[in-house]
């Protein structure tokens, strides 16, 4: 059994560090992926402060598809040209949105996220699908989560297999559900 072990959250360098050896006990010798996002998304949701939604979405052919999460229900797909997850994705870099109702394009699952960071996975350049936290208090994530977040998604990418998890076309795919946009 994984005891899970909290951190003061007010150094942040010293709790990323901490949430990094956690996770790497955490996937030890597992190498499933779907498995390991959903460990992944337990443990961001039960030691990092101040969040109501943790959870990862993957790439499928052209869209964001949701992945193992942590939270209230959400917004099935999403398009690269939507939102903080879409920025992400198609810049291949982090976002920090601070204020998301200041986010042009911002979705709205949650009406009670104030702010959100997103952090590509990315495999050999190729985008696998993002990590995505959001925070009911404005102003929450900063360049601390944002380095501490992307060494997490480098271990968890690295130590997992993601050919099960391949992107491509989606057969499966049918109309999304609406998701709010502000």
């Amino acid at each position: 059994m994984f005891h899970l072990r909290h951190t003061d959250a007010t150094d942040k360098p010293a709790l990323y560090a901490d949430l990094r050896q956690q996770l790497d006990a955490l996937i030890g010798d597992e190498t499933d992926g779907l498995a390991n996002l959903a460990n992944t998304a337990a443990l961001l949701f039960e030691l990092l402060p101040d969040l109501n939604w943790a959870g990862f979405y993957l790439l499928r052919a052209d869209e964001l598809v949701l992945g193992p999460f942590q939270g209230r229900v959400a917004c099935v797909r999403i398009a690269l040209s939507r939102g903080v997850c879409g920025a992400s994705a198609t810049r291949r870099e982090t976002v920090v949105a601070p204020d998301v109702h200041a986010f042009p394009g911002h979705i709205a699952c949650d009406a009670a996220s104030r702010s959100e960071v997103v952090v590509p996975l990315l495999r050999d350049d190729a985008l696998l699908g993002v990590l995505d936290l959001d925070s009911p208090l404005a102003g929450r994530f900063d360049s601390d989560d944002a380095r501490g977040l992307e060494a997490l998604v480098a271990l968890l990418v690295r130590r997992s297999d993601w050919s099960r998890l391949a992107t491509g076309s989606d057969p499966s795919r049918t109309d999304s559900p609406n998701c709010g946009v502000t």
